[in-house]
Parts: structure tokens; sequence; C-alpha cells
């Protein structure tokens, strides 16, 4: 059997090599044990102890030498849901310090900061945080919004997070790009207000930005995105934005 399958639920190689070698040759000394799985000697026993922690294997002592023995296979659902209770005991902690890791970030943010990202994936993520961060009837804006090169992915991310957003009453007043007017996404269009700006304002580059946080970033083929974390930055992009919405057209 390949071993992949129990690696993907939690078992390193090594460990899961050696869990099917002792399905195969029952018990065992750790010398056949080793060749079966394919593991030098110096590891098999670091391997057993933890297997027996993870419930998995057990021994027995026989002529003064122990013999390792696989714990039946469905010991590997005990594994699981001892995973799980101790992942959710890790939450139940993690929600408990949050406030103070939260308050540690704020105080080092009253400076402002600048961070570099690059892939879609972290400017996905910074989309997530606006659901995070904002509040039922809170607002952010946007400067600029288009598909970029339109790449698989990209469309679908916009739809469910307008959704999402949506179903959160969070607003976003938007000035959307020339070309993308009947091409947005549908779900864009709920709790919003969105104007479109001259076709000579087109451009690459669109700005998010809300309480002290403004996200520019390119949805060019390699994306890249810049984060400025500052009151005075958001106030100026602000203070642009109202001035182009009052020449963008709906």
């Amino acid at each position: 059997m390949n071993s992949q399958f129990l690696q993907q639920i939690g078992l390193s190689e090594g460990e899961s090599k050696v869990y099917l070698a002792l399905l195969t040759l029952g018990a065992t000394k750790t010398g056949s044990l080793a060749k079966e799985a394919g593991v030098s000697s110096s590891k098999v026993y670091k391997i057993l102890d933890r297997l027996e922690k993870k419930g998995l294997v057990g021994h027995v002592i026989k002529a003064k030498t122990k013999h390792f023995k696989a714990m039946e296979p469905r010991r590997v659902l005990d594994f699981l849901d001892n995973k799980e209770q101790e992942l959710q005991e890790q939450k139940m902690i993690a929600k408990q310090f949050l406030p103070q890791l939260e308050q540690q970030q704020k105080q080092s943010q009253q400076k402002t900061e600048a961070t570099l990202y690059e892939g879609f994936k972290a400017i996905s993520n910074f989309f997530r945080n606006i659901l995070d961060e904002l509040k039922s009837g809170e607002e952010y804006f946007v400067m600029g919004a288009y598909y970029g090169v339109d790449a698989p992915g990209i469309r679908s991310f916009f739809y469910n997070f307008h959704a999402e957003r949506a179903k959160k009453k969070i607003k976003v007043n938007m000035l959307a790009n020339f070309e993308t007017k009947g091409n947005l996404v549908e779900t864009t269009k709920i709790c919003s207000e969105i104007r479109y700006l001259p076709q000579y304002f087109v451009s690459n580059m669109s700005i998010v930005f809300y309480k002290r946080k403004a996200f520019i970033f390119f949805l060019t083929k390699d994306p890249r995105a810049f984060l400025l974390e500052s009151d005075e930055v958001v106030q100026s992009f602000k203070t642009y934005f109202n001035t182009l919405w009052k020449i963008a057209k709906k």
C-alpha cells in the first residue's frame, strides 16, 4: 500500500513506512522492521516511540527482547479524533490570547509601515482581512477596479468575496475603470456604490483603502502588491478619491 494516505492524515514519511511494515510483518524486532520499512536502524526506535505515543503501535517482551506490533487499523480513526480534539483546544487557547496579540500589533502599527507582497494569494488574503476587520455598516474604498490579466480564478474569487461582503453588509465605494463597465461580477453591485472613471484615467493599478490601511496592487501576470499602514496616507487617498468621484460617471 502507498504510504501517501497516512502522510496526508498527519504521519511523517518514516512513520507511515514503519506502520505499514508492521501491518505486513506482525509482531517483530527492530532489525527486520527497519529492513522491511526501508528506514535506518538508528531512526527506527525514535519512529516507533512516536507511533506508540500516537496510539498506533504497541510492544511486547519476548525472550527479553522488545517486539513491536501495529495496533488495529481502526486506531487510525482514534488518532484523527485526538488530533481534532487537540486542534479545538489549541483554537481555544489562541482565542484567549488573540486580544493580547492584536493589542501588541496595534501598538507597533502607530508608525507608518510598508510591506511588499507577491502573488494573487497575498492579494486575496488582504481582501479576506476586509471581511474580518470591518463590521456591518462600515465601508471601504476602491480606485481603479479591474481584473487585470483576467487569469483563471480571479473573477470567481471576487464573485465569492463580494457575495460574502454583501452578506455582512459591508459597503464598497468603487471607482472602476471605464473598460469594466458591464463586466464587473454581479455580486459587486450589492451593497455598493459604483462610478466609472473616464477612459483617460484607466490604469492597471488598483488602490483599496479603509481605516489606516492602503493597499496598492497590480493584477499583472506576476501580481504585486504594496501595503501602507498610515492614517495620513489613507486620508490623502480619501481626498484624491473624493475629487475623482465628482467627475466619475454612474
